[in-house]
């Protein structure tokens, strides 16, 4: 037929063309060029990392490390796509032990920026190349040291729609703090450097003290309230930092994870963590917690999504229980009350406005130890040093960062009296404590509750005056019929009325007076939810709900001997320094602050 093109319509891209493709999944932002090059340097075996931006990284990104560096060939061969010195066979891909194996990065970034590389192996002459949007430029020998120099400039400078929906200079160098922050965290023996323009932004000593890391990145105040925990199982075996109770945050942002020396994110180990501090802490708060997960990579499929963030775990059950077990062992050996301190006054830090396309020059600086604010999320704003050019980052004395030791799990307390109605103030030889009598109330009675809830067996039921009559639309209604036996097991028999209608006539006679209906119904929406009913759950709720409603109400006045008892019953306690909210009960102002405040001592 005439005019019609003999070939057919498939046909194979060119190099450079999917190169572009796949840099749409691997390289995001600067952020994810400056992962992929700190991981290369990290599987390189490097102990010092310098990382340094221009414009958040849009400008430059420029990484230095003293690993094994490559000869000629390897450099040449590693701006191609799938190349990698990682994985050989699949079998390897089954116990990858490395950060990177896709062998796509390089490949991509080449494709969307300007890169030069300098590289040596240390026994061969060393190589410097030039490649802009997958085509080398230049290509020389040279006499360089051992480790890896790589440059990459005017990111995007080919696709300018994906430069166009860069978020601004704060943003973008807060997801390069917010990395290099958990890269550190995850290898304490490396020293790393991030310095964008004329400012250090981190600096680490590569001692491999975990403890010292957190200082530089979280503060000292911080370093000082986070305590080593360690558990293992037959698979798995953890260790890491969580802070004590009265340290919290708003989001979960904070829970750092790390599976073979792999930032991941892993909700149901999250979830895990935020179980261990059950009752320890208010309504959604969260704590910091930094965990080392080591386990067979057979255990562990990385090979999710091009980012590497996202991991499958084998035997997920065991772990969560592992940690969850550890780290709420590893709190209630140091948890007392917390002490009321003065905080210190923050000084001003001045914001400069960049200019996205105004390059400037870097010149050395000459100030000593002088404070930078770093743009960092979702951590705490961070305030370090700048240290000299060649001088090593300030280490805080070693005994001066222990975490809290374990203490008397109660203080011996002498009543003075009542504020209010509502607070019990008592004092021992170390300042005096302020004890909020609903929240201690609701400890003793929730422990209570929770133990006789506990006792009582699903299948000791409990008729209902008018039974409860329950509407779903048709596609719930065979999901609850097809788990119909999951909530016959904790107790709650579903009859059927009509298509898609259900009456309860019974119910298990743990459940709380007047919330019959809230519970079933809620029992009934987890099984729509997660196909299972988690009676666990509902209990430890119900508890808290009966805790609550019958503790003492606040301007409620007691005499001495209700003070006594109370505080008495609050020492029985498991866990006498929250309630089950997880706000404060008892709250400690010490001699010394005291005297502080009346400025008896400076």
């Amino acid at each position: 037929m005439k005019g019609v093109d003999p070939m057919g319509y498939i046909r194979l891209m060119d190099e450079p063309l999917s190169n572009k493709i796949a840099a749409g999944e691997v390289v995001e932002r600067p952020a994810s060029v400056v992962k992929e090059l700190v991981e290369n340097a990290i599987d390189a075996g490097s102990t010092s990392i310098d990382i340094y931006l221009e414009e958040a990284g849009l400008q430059t990104i420029q990484i230095t490390d003293n690993g094994s560096g490559m000869d000629e060939e390897d450099a040449i061969l590693s701006f191609s796509r799938h190349a990698t010195s990682k994985i050989a066979n699949e079998h390897d891909l089954f116990r990858i032990r490395t950060l990177g194996f896709r062998g796509e990065a390089l490949a991509s970034i080449a494709s969307v920026a300007k890169v030069a590389l300098w590289t040596s192996d240390g026994s061969t002459t060393g190589t410097s190349i030039e490649i802009e949007g997958s085509h080398v430029k230049k290509q020389q020998a040279g006499a360089l040291r051992k480790g890896t120099d790589i440059k990459v400039s005017q990111l995007f400078f080919n696709t300018p729609a994906r430069l166009k929906y860069m978020k601004t200079i704060q943003t973008e160098l807060g997801h390069i703090i917010d990395l290099i922050n958990r890269l550190a965290l995850c290898y304490p023996s490396i020293a790393f450097k991030l310095r964008h323009g004329e400012q250090v932004l981190l600096h680490t000593n590569g001692r491999g003290d975990l403890q010292q890391v957190i200082a530089a990145i979280y503060g000292m105040a911080i370093a000082k309230k986070m305590i080593p925990f360690e558990g293992e199982s037959s698979d798995y075996r953890i260790h890491g930092y969580a802070s004590l109770p009265e340290i919290t945050r708003a989001s979960k942002n904070y829970l750092t994870l790390f599976v073979n020396g792999r930032w991941v994110k892993h909700y149901s180990v999250q979830q895990s963590i935020v179980n261990a501090y059950h009752t320890f802490l208010p309504i959604e708060r969260y704590p910091l917690v930094i965990m080392n997960i080591v386990g067979d990579p057979y255990l562990t499929d990385v090979n999710v999504h091009p980012s590497k963030q996202h991991i499958r775990l084998s035997k997920e059950k065991e772990l969560q229980q592992l940690v969850e077990d550890t780290i709420r062992s590893s709190i209630r050996s140091v948890m007392r009350a917390p002490e009321i301190a003065e905080k210190p006054k923050k000084a001003a830090v001045s914001s400069e406005q960049m200019d996205l396309w105004k390059s400037k020059p870097v010149q050395p600086t000459h100030t000593e130890n002088r404070s930078m604010h770093t743009f960092n999320k979702p951590s705490e704003p961070l305030m370090v040093k700048e240290p000299e050019e060649h001088q090593e980052p300030f280490v805080p004395p070693i005994e001066n960062m222990q975490a809290v030791s374990s203490k008397e799990p109660f203080p011996e307390l002498d009543i003075v009296g009542q504020i209010h109605g509502t607070y019990i103030v008592a004092q021992s030889v170390d300042g005096f404590y302020l004890i909020d009598q609903h929240a201690a109330q609701e400890r003793i009675k929730y422990e209570f509750f929770r133990d006789k809830v506990g006792e009582v067996e699903a299948g000791e039921r409990q008729s209902l005056l008018i039974p409860l009559s329950m509407h779903y639309s048709a596609d719930e209604a065979l999901r609850l019929k097809e788990h119909a036996d999951q909530l016959e097991e904790v107790g709650v028999s579903l009859e059927e009325f009509g298509p898609t209608t259900f009456i309860v006539r019974d119910h298990p006679v743990w459940f709380p007076k007047g919330f019959e209906e809230e519970i079933v119904k809620e029992l009934v929406e987890q099984v729509l939810t997660n196909r299972k009913a988690d009676v666990k759950k509902l209990r430890e709720d119900a508890a808290i709900m009966m805790s609550c409603k019958r503790s003492i109400k606040a301007n409620h006045y007691l005499t001495k001997d209700d003070m006594t008892k109370l505080l008495f019953d609050l020492r029985q306690a498991e866990h006498p320094f929250t309630c089950p909210h997880g706000r404060p009960v008892i709250v400690h102002f010490s001699t010394y602050e005291i005297e502080k405040m009346f400025k008896r001592v400076m």
